[in-house]
């Protein structure tokens, strides 16, 4: 038994390219409509005509820094009639730059991670969930990591980060025990996706070394998720999901074919 998602809402973030990009296609194929927002507005008015054109749905792409809380409050006042009730909220934009030692990471890098992937979510998570509760329904699916969950060298900031969005995700889980809200979290380990390419700062080399001699999981495998734990009849809450490629075993513990 499944939860039908035709017709609902669906706002997605960071949903240009990787995982926010394949969790529309999954929505999308579903029937639901979607609001598509990341920064970068072409490619989310490109992948628009794509979803309108294969699933018939309606989408409406916006540019969004979610680093920006004004902004952030903007978008959400200012929804089309047909797009104001969020059924579903995806937090999915995030980054990490870099894999600097915690005493030599720029400071304004730690403050893109952090505005990013910490004050992000929150701007989110205020200015939607309000109108949720309110309407006595919602779902909240934040993307986190392994890094989540545990910390490795190189990682200190996203790590803290990570760490930082899976105890909103418990926290928020627990204000919001006395309404229906269900509150999830997708911990993924090594996707394939620009995620590494963002890391090493355009440097193809090496963000191709991190998958190197392993199958990786990819953005489907991750929206596969995603689709799943919103799909769950109303009574069921998927708390969280930790997936790793086959060949991973820790954030750190990856068996590497010759």
């Amino acid at each position: 038994m499944t939860s039908n998602l035709k017709q609902m809402t669906v706002l997605i973030t960071g949903a240009s390219a990787g995982i926010g990009e394949a969790c529309a296609h999954s929505f999308a194929q579903a029937g639901a409509n979607i609001i598509l927002t990341a920064r970068r507005l072409d490619r989310l008015e490109k992948l628009a005509g794509l979803l309108k054109t294969e699933f018939s749905v309606n989408v409406l792409p916006l540019a969004l820094d979610v680093r920006n809380n004004n902004k952030v409050q903007q978008m959400i006042n200012s929804l089309p009639e047909s797009f104001k009730n969020i059924d579903i909220l995806v937090n999915n934009a995030g980054l990490v730059l870099g894999v600097e030692k915690a005493h030599q990471t720029p400071t304004t890098d730690v403050d893109i991670m952090v505005d990013t992937n910490v004050k992000g979510v929150l701007h989110l998570i205020r200015h939607v969930v309000p109108k949720m509760i309110s309407r006595n329904s919602g779902h909240v699916i934040n993307i986190s990591s392994i890094a989540g969950h545990e910390a490795y060298p190189g990682g200190s900031v996203y790590c803290a980060s990570k760490h930082a969005v899976d105890a909103l995700t418990k926290s928020l889980r627990m204000d919001v025990v006395d309404t229906p809200l269900r509150i999830t979290a997708i911990s993924p380990g090594l996707v394939d996706t620009e995620f590494s390419m963002v890391r090493f700062r355009g440097d193809a080399q090496k963000a191709a070394a991190v998958y190197k001699g392993l199958e990786a999981l990819v953005a489907q495998d991750i929206a596969e998720a995603v689709l799943f734990a919103a799909s769950r009849p109303e009574h069921v809450q998927i708390a969280d999901m930790i997936i790793f490629p086959t060949q991973q075993a820790a954030a750190t513990v990856v068996h590497r074919s010759d």
